[in-house]
């Protein structure tokens, strides 16, 4: 009897909050989703472009004879940050209109719109901190950045002429527990 009381309950909530905003809420953990899957498969390797015996991987370009990025991996490489960060922001643009269309829909109830209004201001927190990394990892000699944080972890792709050393990685794990206050444990770091 209890169970059936119970039942009642979850299909009453169900009903009060909609079928409209549940798909809508559904829609921004899929986008959610698909930002950090696309930024890990596309990212680059799970060694973080370093094979810790002290050598360079692959990741990081072309390598001629003496360490050097060709000039066609170069060009693949800025190539894909510049692919990562418009699909990025496509994506958070698309979740930022979804919950806009909460915020603004009448029939919404208050506790949606509230919800909706608490994750754009998460995504813009997020937004303002992938920026600031971005903008702090170039300052330290990186070629190129590009910083997702998302529900206390944090991926970096970087860009570097001298290899992803550890000095190098303890670098960008100061800078994204600065600026995010993500441990280093929560930080995937990937040299492109």
């Amino acid at each position: 009897m209890k169970f059936r009381e119970s039942l009642d309950k979850v299909a009453a909530f169900g009903k009060k909050v909609g079928r409209r905003n549940w798909i809508i809420v559904g829609a921004v953990v899929l986008i959610g989703t698909a930002v950090i899957l696309n930024f890990i498969l596309f990212g680059g390797n799970n060694n973080g472009g370093y094979d810790y015996n002290g050598n360079e991987t692959e990741a990081s370009g072309n390598l001629g004879a003496g360490g050097e990025t060709d000039a066609a991996g170069g060009a693949e490489v800025d190539g894909y940050f510049s692919s990562v960060q418009v699909s990025r922001q496509r994506a958070r643009d698309e979740a930022l209109e979804v919950l806009q269309s909460v915020v603004d829909n009448e029939k919404a109830d208050e506790a949606s719109k509230s919800e909706a209004l608490e994750q754009i201001s998460k995504l813009a927190q997020e937004m303002s901190q992938e920026s600031e990394i971005e903008t702090l990892v170039l300052a330290k000699g990186f070629s190129a950045c590009v910083a997702v944080v998302s529900d206390g972890s944090a991926s970096i792709v970087v860009k570097c002429e001298d290899g992803l050393i550890p000095s190098r990685i303890a670098q960008i794990n100061e800078i994204v527990y600065e600026q995010a206050g993500i441990e280093p444990v929560n930080i995937n770091i990937i040299e492109r």
